[in-house]
């Protein structure tokens, strides 16, 4: 056989863009007896199975050749007219010709990134900010800048200055118990980012996965709400959090112009979202309370969240700090002057217990102290176990 030539190279993104240390810590922790602090996850037994293999079943008995052909690429209307009624009960008037219905609220992501950003385009993010997102910019090719933030969240004086300088594409936010700090930006801020954004030219991205789950504190209306937000806020929503994430449900409440590009970057990923799934979703919505199970699962949220926050002191060095989220699924604590979060998860792993370093989640400056804590998987029993394996790891 003759030498043969090699095929041509990837894309230079594809290459550029490092794979999601989360998700490597998490394979790290599957094994039996690992107590992990570490993945954003659901709580498995507060899933409503029977509920949900209800909907299926209604889903195929109803219209079984419907639920197992394509669809339209926006969604399913029934599924759209449930989520807009949600949404509107919420404080956002929405219609269901104001959505998208797509394959989870990270696919909305990238379908915006995909309208708005080229290469070189310039992207703000909350510092730190979401992973994920940092790595759907980074494979459009455009260059992060990162907006100085507080323990509220974005500085709005230091957004404006930063439109004016470096004249970016968009700003990317989770305002509502953010990951991964869990803090959530005041009514005020959330005000100036709307003004800021209209008076300066900017798409804003809001994305909330997690406002529903809040266990203190009263409701912050979406950035989305405010005037001057309306022409240029992508709104991202999921069911991840609330339903399951294995159905991969997500939506998009844009303006025209941006939802109808936004279904021509779907068309051309996946023509549209999982039929049967839709379709069970709407059977659900119909038939189920799903307010209430939401008012379960913030029930076990907010004793497990309260029992890590009881027993932190006890387990990271002394003069660590963290944070309260009033809502949400994590804590983000930092550790005293000298110490390592990434030196301190190895002998965490060890002792089998895990977290997730907070170095990762910044678009600059990364904290090297700092770590998220995830409180959602396990028992307030279970966390005060983990936080008596940490604070021996911390000990070594």
């Amino acid at each position: 056989m003759r030498d043969q030539i090699p095929p041509p190279a990837f894309a230079a993104r594809a290459t550029s863009v490092g794979g999601s240390p989360v998700r490597e810590i998490l394979a790290l922790t599957e094994r039996p007896g690992v107590i992990s602090f570490a993945g954003g996850l659901p709580a498995p037994e507060l899933f409503d199975t029977r509920g949900l293999q209800a909907a299926y079943d209604a889903a195929f008995t109803a219209a079984p050749r419907r639920a197992l052909q394509y669809s339209t690429t926006e969604g399913a209307p029934e599924l759209r007219e449930a989520v807009a009624a949600r949404v509107a009960a919420r404080g956002l008037p929405t219609g269901p010709d104001d959505l998208l219905v797509t394959t989870g609220s990270q696919q909305a992501l990238t379908l915006i990134t995909a309208t708005l950003v080229e290469p070189g385009d310039v992207v703000l993010v909350e510092n730190p900010t979401y992973l994920a997102a940092l790595q759907c910019f980074g494979l459009a090719g455009a260059r992060v800048v990162a907006v100085p933030c507080d323990e509220q969240g974005i500085l709005p004086d230091a957004l404006a200055e930063l439109v004016l300088r470096e004249r970016p594409k968009l700003l990317y936010t989770i305002p509502t118990f953010q990951n991964p700090t869990g803090r959530t930006l005041p009514a005020a801020r959330r005000a100036a980012v709307a003004e800021t954004a209209a008076r300066l030219g900017l798409w804003l991205v809001e994305d909330d996965p997690y406002g529903e789950l809040r266990y203190e504190g009263t409701d912050v209306p979406w950035v989305a709400a405010h005037p001057g937000a309306a022409d240029r806020t992508a709104l991202l929503g999921s069911f991840s959090k609330i339903m399951a994430p294995g159905l991969r449900l997500g939506w998009l409440r844009a303006p025209a112009a941006l939802r109808r590009a936004a279904v021509v970057a779907k068309q051309a990923a996946d023509l549209h979202t999982s039929t049967v799934d839709q379709l069970a979703a709407a059977h659900y919505l119909a038939a189920s309370d799903l307010d209430a199970h939401v008012g379960r699962i913030r029930d076990a949220y907010r004793e497990r969240r309260d029992a890590l926050l009881s027993g932190l002191p006890g387990a990271l060095p002394p003069g660590s700090e963290w944070n309260r989220p009033e809502g949400g699924m994590f804590v983000w604590a930092s550790l005293p002057e000298g110490h390592d979060a990434t030196a301190l998860l190895k002998s965490a792993v060890a002792g089998d217990v895990a977290f997730v370093p907070g170095a990762p989640f910044f678009g600059a400056d990364p904290d090297p102290r700092t770590l998220r804590l995830s409180f959602t998987t396990h028992t307030p029993a279970e966390i005060a176990e983990g936080l008596r394996r940490l604070a021996a790891a911390a000990a070594v």
